[in-house]
């Protein structure tokens, strides 16, 4: 299957051949003939899959066979969660539709309004926003969605998880009735679900499997350990490897929180990045991480989407995830590019038939390190 068998437009293919993309990703695949055909999309798939090319591609087409006068009014919109993949998704818009006329515009917070307002003035097609801002904006009279033809909603459940739904409520009150809905998601948990019934008209599903399979480079190891011991283990392990730069992963909000005040009251710089965390101490705490002022990054499983650090030595598993594909994707954050990564856990006795799964779904039973003083 090539971009050229999903009926795509020419411009659209000739971008996409002068970026090398010779084949779509699953969730391309599947889902750019949907939209196409103008169906409401459910999509559960994780970030990394391909997913912004699945919507920016049939929208951009669409908007251009129905030969719409460009910046007389918003088309479509795209809600995203982070000022990131805000302008990630702005970014792939411009190059995909390069050679199109049609123009977008990103707004996020925590920046002064006047370069995004003057923009907005200039004329706009496609809006990619994230929802404070947005609502801002609308309050203010800059923007008026009545035209909007296109709706995309990106990584819902991350919106939920960041407390978004009251504003995402608010903007869909204020879209027309009449519009082609794209929700995509990670999970699809029952409040996403609530969200996207509310939302969807009859749509297409689209599920993308998550990668099953580790990196061969990543060398994977469990600590079978007490739960009580769990912190005294991670400053063990942390000390006694020489780890100082590491990403680690909580089941919770308040895990994280819990592990960090241990981990800076013994002298590790350490600093917790989730969903009720500013846009702007998230942000502090990923550069830093990055910079390495910070030693140990601690994340919850949405929030930590988007991370994405060079020559990350080491992930721990403070906490076994539920699914074993977020297993997968956890230690995925290190051994890339070729280079290689250690990924550790820590296991209880309630912890164990998820890592019964983790076995199964890599076909492969981790090595247990058997010499550590928390047993």
């Amino acid at each position: 299957m090539s971009f050229s068998n999903l009926n795509l437009i020419t411009p659209l293919l000739e971008v996409l051949n002068e970026l090398k993309y010779s084949k779509p990703t699953p969730v391309q695949e599947q889902s750019i003939p949907i939209v196409l055909a103008g169906r409401d999309i459910f999509g559960c798939a994780q970030t990394g899959t391909g997913k912004t090319a699945a919507f920016a591609l049939p929208i951009l087409q669409h908007i251009s066979l129905k030969k719409h006068k460009p910046g007389n009014h918003i088309k479509a919109l795209v809600l995203a969660p982070t000022r990131e993949l805000a302008l990630q998704i702005g970014q792939s818009f411009s190059e995909y539709g390069r050679k199109l006329p049609y123009r977008n515009v990103v707004l996020f917070g925590g920046v002064s309004q006047v370069n995004q307002t003057n923009a907005l003035k200039n004329g706009v097609d496609i809006l990619i926003a994230t929802p404070g801002r947005l609502l801002d904006l609308m309050n203010q009279g800059f923007i008026d969605l009545k035209h909007i033809e296109y709706f995309v909603l990106d990584e819902a459940d991350r919106m939920l998880d960041m407390g978004f739904i009251n504003d995402i409520k608010k903007i869909i009150a204020k879209l027309p009735q009449q519009k082609q809905t794209l929700f995509f998601s990670a999970t699809a948990a029952p409040e996403i679900m609530q969200l996207a019934n509310t939302l969807l008209k009859n749509p297409a599903k689209v599920n993308v499997t998550p990668i099953s399979t580790p990196a061969e480079q990543v060398k994977q190891l469990v600590y079978h350990v007490k739960k009580e011991n769990k912190r005294s283990l991670l400053r063990h392990v942390l000390e006694s490897n020489k780890i100082n730069h590491a990403l680690v992963f909580t089941r919770t909000k308040r895990g994280a929180d819990r592990v960090v005040k241990d981990l800076n009251k013994n002298g590790i710089k350490a600093e917790a990045i989730h969903g009720d965390k500013s846009q702007g101490a998230r942000e502090r705490a990923l550069n830093g991480f990055k910079k390495r002022s910070i030693q140990i990054l601690v994340a919850t499983d949405i929030a930590s989407r988007g991370i994405d650090v060079d020559r990350l030595t080491h992930v721990i598993n403070f906490e076994i995830p539920e699914q074993a594909e977020t297993y997968v994707h956890r230690i995925g954050r290190t051994g890339r590019a070729g280079e290689s990564g250690i990924a550790l856990s820590f296991c209880t006795d309630d912890e164990k038939p998820y890592l019964n799964d983790i076995n199964k779904l890599i076909k492969q039973n981790i090595d247990v390190v058997k010499t550590h003083p928390y047993k």
